[in-house]
């Protein structure tokens, strides 16, 4: 009995080290240490902005069409996404000119109008090609292998896109190579890759069995290891190229990965993919007749997306979010796409593309007005973002933070939100202790911790401002209803007074701060904004008329909207930037 023990357990810790070095090391990395994990890098605040894709006609008249539909209906876009196709073989960076002819021309005109352009790549060289104009490249495949440029001697893996080796990022002959063909396009002024997922595949073959390393110019490596090497040679590469410079990844959206695919210091923004247009599809959704890109048999859907942008923020992720309304699938519910875009609207990352009409206004007007709303709202809080994307940076808190309730999470400090995951309009929310206000009604102090089932109408959605909040937003038009157009040029600061609170507000790279100040603890309320000069609007909630207010010791103009209850003062220049308003 003892001899089958002991047997017992020597079989069992050769099965542990097998277990652990061979599949638990090479595909999570060392269990529950974060070491490969650094704090986030700084996201320049244009990608806090909105951006626009899609990946059912893959040329340049659908971007411009769509480009020129967003700016006729007045619905910001700030970056656009070209997914694949875009080259003649997947990874030549040889623009294909009948998608998108006189290239030069073209990705210049993007530049001019103030769009930024992120073009889609992986990890793989080709032998065959799905759906670009060149299928078969089996030369240029065997030309990179028989040069070293590939690991495992060429192993070549069969990923959606066709059939393929993995560039050898340890190679500096492989890496002068791949950097030559970046150049065709990086001289064109891109601002950024997304970087598809294919360097989870890397792995060699035992039999029937796959191995989770493979030979590299620098020996053996994990399939882990790679993934790291990917997506942190792609990211400062092209940072050496253009300082502005950004990737777009993956967060976490496989269980297979549980620290996530990328690197979190090498994730400037990151998305988790690939849902179906879909609230919570069954595993026995029928898909006939809709079918375009099912990924995972189809069993993703919203709420999926909202579990993993929560999962990848508790992780340590900080810009992060979703294709709005899904990626698969060929037709996009209406109240499917409102709905996400509002959830969107409190992420860092709000990506509208993906399969499905995009043009807004060929849908239904009821989807272009509130979508429109709420892309502006997005854009709207992006210095308030950006706060976060500098405290991330330097070891601090990640925008969005999970509480207690389904699916709640903190955006940032002052911003509840309770998604609606559901096609309902009721929606239960948990509010934590503090004193609470709606954000799309906010006259009424809820006090919590309260929990409460109410409805949401489409164009509302559960979001809950904390009193004490100071909000820095950039606003530009009026259909969010805090300011419109003569906002422009203006830094507005949305506050809600309670006892004494203060926020810093950045210039892009963190080198520039302004410190605003509130305090209510006294008979006259102060606000005051030291550090880097800005023109500004308070917009103050305040249930009663002021008796007036001084800046820097001077009355100065103000107005009350009694109806609102917002004390709004306009200042463009200032001594000291010191208020009084006086009860």
């Amino acid at each position: 009995m003892h001899k089958f023990i002991k047997g017992t357990l020597i079989v069992l810790a050769v099965l542990a080290v097998i277990l652990y070095f061979y599949i638990i090391l090479p595909v999570w990395g060392i269990p529950f240490n974060h070491q490969r994990h650094g704090h986030p890098p700084l996201t320049p605040p244009w990608a806090l902005e909105c951006w626009l894709w899609e990946d059912d006609v893959n040329t340049a008249a659908r971007v411009d069409e769509l480009l020129t539909g967003y700016a006729a209906h007045d619905i910001p876009v700030r970056t656009i996404l070209i997914d694949s196709p875009w080259s003649m073989r997947y990874n030549d960076y040889e623009i294909d000119t009948v998608r998108y002819p006189f290239p030069e021309e073209w990705f210049a005109n993007l530049q001019n109008r103030g769009y930024r352009v992120v073009l889609w790549t992986t990890s793989m060289v080709n032998s065959f090609n799905k759906d670009t104009r060149i299928r078969n490249s089996e030369r240029w495949y065997a030309m990179a292998r028989e040069k070293g440029y590939l690991a495992g001697n060429g192993f070549q893996y069969n990923w959606w896109k066709g059939k393929g080796g993995f560039i050898d990022y340890t190679n500096p002959e492989a890496m002068r190579w791949w950097h030559s063909l970046q150049e065709q396009v990086l001289r064109l002024g891109i601002d950024g890759w997304k970087l598809d997922g294919t360097a989870t595949y890397f792995r060699g073959q035992a039999g029937p069995l796959p191995f989770f390393y493979q030979r590299t110019h620098s020996g053996r490596i994990s399939t882990r290891h790679y993934m790291d090497l990917y997506y942190r040679k792609e990211y400062s590469y092209g940072k050496k190229q253009n300082p502005g410079f950004i990737t777009l990844s993956r967060a976490m959206d496989r269980n297979y990965h549980p620290e996530g695919f990328a690197p979190i210091d090498a994730s400037p923004v990151n998305w988790v993919g690939d849902q179906e247009h879909f609230w919570k599809p069954d595993k026995q959704t029928d898909h006939a007749g809709d079918k375009k890109d099912i990924a995972l048999k189809g069993i993703q859907g919203f709420e999926s997306a909202i579990k993993n942008i929560l999962r990848s923020s508790e992780k340590g992720y900080n810009i992060v979010g979703s294709d709005i309304a899904g990626f698969s699938g060929r037709t996009i519910p209406p109240r499917l796409y409102i709905r996400w875009a509002q959830f969107s609207t409190f992420c860092g990352l709000f990506l509208n593309g993906g399969h499905g009409e995009r043009a807004l206004w060929k849908r239904s007007d009821q989807e272009l007005r509130i979508i429109r709303k709420f892309s502006w709202l997005h854009t709207e809080l992006v210095p308030y973002m950006y706060t976060y994307v500098i405290n991330a940076h330097h070891g601090g808190r990640v925008l969005m933070k999970p509480v207690s309730g389904k699916y709640q999470y903190l955006f940032g400090d002052y911003l509840l939100v309770a998604p609606v995951y559901e096609d309902h309009l009721s929606r239960e929310v948990r509010l934590p202790k503090g004193n609470w206000r709606y954000f799309f009604n906010d006259k009424e102090v809820i006090r919590g911790p309260v929990s409460f089932t109410r409805e949401y109408p489409l164009d509302e959605f559960p979001v809950f401002i904390k009193e004490g909040a100071i909000l820095p937003m950039n606003i530009r038009r009026a259909y969010t209803g805090i300011g419109d157009s003569t906002s422009a040029g203006y830094l507005t600061l949305l506050i809600y007074p309670a006892l004494k609170n203060s926020f810093p507000v950045y210039r892009e790279g963190g080198n520039k701060v302004t410190i605003v100040t509130v305090d209510n603890t006294g008979d006259d309320l102060r606000i005051s904004l030291e550090g880097e000069y800005i023109s500004h609007i308070l917009a103050i909630h305040l249930d009663h008329k002021p008796a007036g207010v001084m800046l820097d010791g001077t009355d100065i103009p103000w107005r009350y909207d009694a109806r609102r209850q917002k004390l709004i003062i306009k200042t463009r220049d200032y001594r000291k930037g010191n208020y009084i308003i006086k009860r």
